[in-house]
């Protein structure tokens, strides 16, 4: 999955520790120079985000010059600050509104289209009086989700040092961060008086994250350890660790404490329901978060009904493929169980092993690498890092996501994968993995989406799950029609289980949002359908609880991408170039699935008027 706190476009632009999409520095004009109009909002709407986040300026190297000041400073999520994003937000849609049109060409239209359809459906979250705006993150803090996750993650890994200034911003940063925590507590205090508290196991997850860092020794803390590597590798002369260890000892671990103890203090009213409709207006926030997260119109009784098909169908694919490489006994979960329960499928859970694990993923990479070629016509000029999710966060993580790379290319992108337990794991399951994190999947779709000279900058700030997510699903379909698994049938086996894993998703999200059912009973069919260990599923259901609708977004997207292709090559026949497919859909950035398929749809006109 992409990091789930890169979404500027949500209630609050830089109130998430790191809240950033893959953008450019300027958007200047319009690529169609068709309508300047057009493209000056775009560039003042995107030039009024970045400025609004320090967060963004520097995950995308844009805090230096005029937005140097930028890098000393973190978003503190006051209610004020939340209402300003909102306002911006706002505001841009009405400007939007008062352009004409009617007077687009087709392209401009499409990005408009685009545009207005973020900001409708982030606006549309605004009515509900709790949750963070557009991202469906039901509660500021979480086992997955809030800046006691994100900070110390941020600072270390996009906030560069190479100057004593740099330094020094970073120390100005971590006393923000007590700031940060404080008004964080804050805003999660008022959501508990409207009835908004996290069920009894996120609660007991999240209480035992914070304590496990409060109990680590400030001078041992990742905010320590990583000023004094970076400050010493470049030379930099400074009581820099000392500084540091200070605030984060009499700053930072005091408001975390604080915030700690008002979880522990909401703990005799939580229940363990975890489905968003005992909430206030919690159906409707469902609603909300699928037409957000999938851009359709799909209700959540359409998505469950689509996703028991689509198990069905998986699960008898992966039950002639496993027959076939001789595993015959059991129901498919329990077969692929057995699978993951062979030592000689799973790494050992040692450091050691952790680090050959890897090695053996870049390889995967750099074997993908050499088929692309074969599928598109621009390939990225960004590479791509694989990296361990940081141990002090990885209880709460997601298995994995995707960090963009920086716009002035110093910095690469980054898939990170949670190493907690390499039961999670198994060896033919990570083929898979990589496919959708980094290339051809998130890293490949990103990367292009930064270094297009064709589109509009504005639009590659916007994040579209289902398109982005859907991309990731179906670079996995993509890796097995280039060849990846023709000598590797059980690498072939670990694909159909993801598939499987994300039709799953449409169950078991539905399931507990709009059908009642249990986290257990969630737990259970997520086991018995996937076969993945009891740890890992239990962490995915957790996040489904706190984050309604994001896991939906895979394989409707996926579905999407496959019907498009089908439909255009259904029109083209001999016609049909899947390079020419890949880069037009990839060209022009994140959008709706429903603007995606009028973008398919006008490239099939184009190759089949050129033909005539």
């Amino acid at each position: 999955m992409i990091d789930r706190r890169r979404f500027l476009s949500s209630a609050s632009a830089g109130a998430a520790a790191v809240a950033a999409g893959p953008v450019f520095a300027r958007a200047s004009a319009s690529p169609t120079g068709a309508n300047p109009a057009l493209a000056a909002f775009m560039d003042k709407y995107f030039n009024a985000q970045v400025d609004a986040s320090p967060e963004t300026a520097t995950q995308l190297g844009l805090d230096t010059g005029p937005r140097a000041a930028l890098k000393s400073r973190l978003t503190v999520p006051t209610r004020a600050e939340e209402e300003k994003s909102r306002n911006l937000v706002r505001t841009a849609r009405a400007q939007l509104s008062a352009l004409d049109r009617a007077s687009l060409n087709a392209q401009d239209a499409i990005y408009y289209d685009t545009v207005a359809a973020n900001l409708d459906a982030v606006i549309k979250t605004y009515a509900i009086p709790y949750g963070q705006g557009g991202w469906p993150q039901i509660y500021r803090v979480s086992q997955g989700g809030g800046a006691y996750l994100g900070t110390g993650d941020f600072l270390d890994n996009q906030h560069t040092i190479k100057t004593a200034a740099d330094a020094e911003a970073y120390v100005s940063r971590v006393n923000d961060f007590a700031d940060v925590l404080a008004a964080e507590t804050d805003r999660m205090r008022e959501d508990f008086g409207l009835g908004v508290i996290p069920p009894d196991f996120i609660l007991s997850k999240t209480i035992g994250l914070q304590a496990g860092m409060l109990g680590t020794a400030a001078g041992e803390s990742t905010l320590v350890q990583s000023i004094v590597r970076r400050t010493h590798e470049q030379s930099i002369p400074g009581d820099w660790g000392d500084r540091v260890r200070k605030l984060v000892a009499e700053r930072v671990y005091p408001a975390l404490q604080r915030q700690n103890d008002a979880l522990k203090a909401v703990q005799p009213k939580a229940g363990h329901d975890a489905s968003v409709s005992r909430l206030p207006q919690g159906a409707q926030y469902y609603a909300n978060s699928l037409n957000y997260i999938t851009t359709t119109r799909l209700s959540a009784e359409e998505i469950h009904r689509i996703g028991l098909e689509q198990v069905a169908d998986l699960t008898a694919r992966s039950d002639a493929l496993l027959k076939s490489q001789g595993f015959t006994q059991g129901t498919v979960g329990a077969r692929m169980a057995a699978l993951i329960a062979n030592p000689a499928n799973v790494y050992p859970n040692t450091d050691a092993a952790k680090v050959e694990l890897i090695a053996h993923l870049n390889e995967q990479m750099a074997a993908m690498q050499a088929l692309l070629p074969k599928a598109f016509g621009r390939l990225p000029k960004s590479g791509v890092e694989i990296k361990r999710v940081p141990p002090e966060i990885q209880e709460g993580a997601s298995q994995g996501y995707y960090n963009s790379p920086s716009l002035d290319g110093t910095r690469p992108g980054i898939y990170w994968i949670n190493l907690t337990d390499t039961a999670n794991w198994p060896k033919f399951g990570l083929p898979t993995l990589t496919y959708h994190e980094a290339i051809p999947g998130h890293h490949l779709q990103i990367a292009l989406q930064q270094e297009s000279p064709a589109a509009p900058k504005l639009m590659n700030l916007l994040f579209f799950s289902s398109y982005s997510e859907g991309w990731g699903l179906y670079a996995e379909q993509l890796a097995d029609e280039l060849g990846a698994y023709d000598n590797d049938p059980l690498g072939r086996v670990g694909f159909y289980q993801s598939l499987l894993f994300r039709a799953v998703r449409l169950v078991v999200d539905t399931g507990i949002h709009a059908k009642g059912w249990s986290r257990e009973q969630a737990i259970r069919y997520f086991i018995d359908n996937t076969g993945r260990a009891e740890g890992g599923a239990t962490s995915e259901i957790d996040r489904y609880c706190s984050w309604p609708g994001q896991a939906c977004a895979y394989k409707v997207g996926h579905n999407e991408w496959v019907r498009l292709r089908e439909k255009a090559k259904a029109a083209l026949g001999d016609r049909f170039d899947i390079r020419g497919f890949h880069d037009t859909a990839l060209a022009g950035g994140g959008m709706p699935l429903t603007v995606l398929e009028r973008v398919v749809d006008d490239w099939v006109k184009t190759r089949k008027s050129s033909a005539a």
